[in-house]
């Protein structure tokens, strides 16, 4: 989505009487996307004259195109600048990343992607190259593949107030592979910047829909998550870190590196929602540590789903791989048999969903089992995905449990940029204001790409469902714990009944279920879809929530009799801890799709408010 597009002629004259920062600031608003503050509007209004310097020439046809803050679709990430056109032989996108940095300063040698400004003199962010060249890769994935090829797209960054005293460190050899990738502009360096653009853009666009391809962009489906561990495992990385990502991935290599020189331990906190890249940052890290590293590294998840979905697609079926892979690829019950840094690295995801001492657990403490038996543990965390009574560990719990054992705790890192509810931070605000969660400003579903539907019936769900299905096999029905698993007991033959709606749990194979391509007509639960994505999602809202013509309530009652997890029955949960366990296990389901949710309430009264709420 494009919040500002006009040909170079119009921007010049927009730049020129100061219309720039109005005309954003309200096609942000009727596009639904947020933006605007203070901080933004004065860097349009100063980086964007420093761009029309940069054009006001007249080799640059005045028909070029110019594309303002694009948000690069199925993330909340935007582009600062694109310059679309031709160099008399070949179309081009010239990507910009805008800063308004004084003055720079080097994290660390061993953080290549990282850099220090004056903007945020703390808080380490992304090399402007390294950012840019991202964004690259981004639209590549993106964008339809046809019309967008690898060297349409042409990234730099422009520093237009950073001076030449900082030229050397900008310019760093370790961010040497980066600059290559994206070359860099500082403020003296207007000249330079003109005849970088100028090698690809002088003239109009020959193909008048090359702007249609950037603006209507849609995710390729090889990009997924669970179809990209093989490669990434070979050293490839598919799955391209932006923005914080890059940053969290300095500081945990970073930490790791140090703790090979040093006899601490170290523990890494790196917090963040639904959809935020936490098991991509997870996987790339713990590729980088086996391959590159050669260290014994672990990825450790108490939900056996990612586990298993993971491992299987990279042995492929081969069982001596799968042998292999077993020990990257660890359940936390595992935890009590490993000696004291007995594992390099372990890398902790969905963290929240580890509990004291479950079932069958031959620990005393799996929290204190974690740190006590890893060099270096990265934690990954959600507070508000912690979906049964027993799932107690905080991020304040890490901390505290970690300086019982003398650890180095680094200071937490949190993700913000959304990649699943197509790149929506709109869609989950609004979820988490409609179950009560959080109070935001979103009480409705304002203008937004993800694709939300409200069904009267289940059965006219599943059927739409399935049309998406077709496309690639990435879409699924979930469903929270109302429902009985009547075909496990041989109690019948169906386990969900709802009118002419009939449906089985997810009993064979569940373990591979969010990727069994023979798995759309079983219902998964949120233990085989927490920690997964997919395209589509189908979500049955059971009677355990319910709206009563003010807000949206919960009814303990209607949990499952066979629901032994969660503790909502439990007479020993209080009400108020029985409340926060609904709602957060519908907000789990409600944001699994990376493209649209399809929902269904048993509640009419609740289906209707929705679909008031998404109109």
């Amino acid at each position: 989505m494009i919040v500002y597009h006009e040909t170079l002629k119009t921007f010049r004259e927009n730049v020129t009487l100061n219309q720039m920062a109005s005309l954003l600031a309200e096609s942000l608003k009727e596009k639904g996307l947020s933006g605007g503050s203070p901080s933004e509007i004065n860097s349009w209004n100063n980086s964007l004259h420093f761009m029309k310097d940069v054009l006001d020439d007249p080799s640059f046809s005045p028909e070029c195109e110019v594309a303002v803050e694009y948000n690069i679709p199925q993330t909340s990430r935007r582009v600062d600048f694109m310059l679309l056109g031709n160099n008399g032989q070949d179309d081009h996108v010239v990507v910009v990343e805008l800063k308004q940095w004084a003055k720079v300063s080097k994290v660390d040698d061993n953080c290549p992607h990282s850099i220090l400004s004056d903007l945020k003199s703390h808080e380490p962010a992304p090399h402007p190259s390294y950012q840019a060249f991202s964004y690259k890769c981004l639209l590549l994935n993106y964008c339809d593949g046809v019309a967008i090829e690898e060297q349409t797209i042409k990234p730099c960054a422009y520093l237009h107030n950073l001076s030449e005293q900082y030229r050397t460190t900008i310019e760093d050899p370790i961010y040497q592979e980066w600059i290559e990738e994206a070359p860099l502009f500082l403020q003296k360096d207007v000249l330079k910047m003109r005849n970088f653009i100028r090698q690809y853009i002088s003239l109009k666009a020959k193909d008048g829909s090359l702007l249609y391809h950037v603006e209507r962009g849609h995710l390729k489906p090889t990009k997924s998550l669970q179809d990209s561990l093989d490669s990434m495992l070979c050293g490839n990385e598919e799955f391209q870190m932006i923005d914080e990502q890059a940053v969290a991935y300095d500081k945990i290599m970073k930490a790791i590196r140090d703790s090979q020189n040093d006899t601490k331990k170290h523990v890494i906190i790196i917090t963040g929602g639904p959809g935020t890249g936490k098991s991509v940052l997870a996987v790339n890290v713990l590729a980088r540590c086996i391959i590159d590293l050669g260290l014994n590294a672990s990825y450790i998840t108490k939900n056996m789903a990612p586990r298993k979905c993971y491992a299987n697609l990279l042995a492929k079926g081969n069982a001596k791989k799968m042998v292999n892979l077993g020990k990257a690829f660890l359940s936390p019950h595992a935890l009590p048999s490993c000696s004291v840094n007995g594992i390099d690295v372990g890398i902790y995801d969905e963290a929240h969903r580890m509990q004291k001492k479950p079932y069958q657990y031959r620990g005393d403490d799996m929290l204190a089992d974690a740190i006590r038996a890893a060099k270096v543990s990265v934690f990954f965390v959600d507070d508000d995905q912690r979906i049964t009574i027993n799932d107690i560990y905080r991020v304040d719990t890490i901390v505290d449990y970690a300086k019982r054992q003398n650890a180095v705790v680094h200071r937490p890192l949190e993700l913000v940029s959304q990649f699943r509810c197509d790149g929506s931070d709109g869609y989950i605000a609004f979820v988490d204001n409609l179950l009560g969660i959080r109070a935001t400003a979103n009480q409705k579903l304002g203008f937004n790409e993800m694709d939300v539907r409200v069904f009267d019936d289940p059965t006219e769900m599943r059927e739409e469902l399935r049309k998406r299905n077709e496309e690639n096999g990435k879409s699924r029905m979930i469903a929270g714990y109302c429902y009985d698993w009547d075909v496990r007991y041989k109690r019948d033959e169906f386990d969900i009944k709802i009118g002419n709606f009939k449906a089985k749990w997810n009993l064979e194979n569940d373990e591979f279920w969010a990727v069994n391509p023979k798995s759309f007509e079983e219902v998964g639960c949120i233990h085989t879809c927490q920690g997964m994505e997919f395209d589509y999602v189908g979500v049955l809202i059971g009677k355990d929530l319910y709206f009563d013509g003010d807000k949206v309530q919960t009814n303990r009652n209607a949990i499952s009799k066979d629901d032994r997890t969660s503790g909502i029955r439990l007479k020993t949960t209080s009400n108020e801890d029985a409340d926060r366990l609904i709602r957060r296990t519908y907000k789990v389901l409600l944001t699994r799709g990376l493209k649209g949710c399809y929902i269904y309430c048993e509640d009419k009264a609740l289906r209707d408010y929705i679909k008031k709420m998404i109109a």
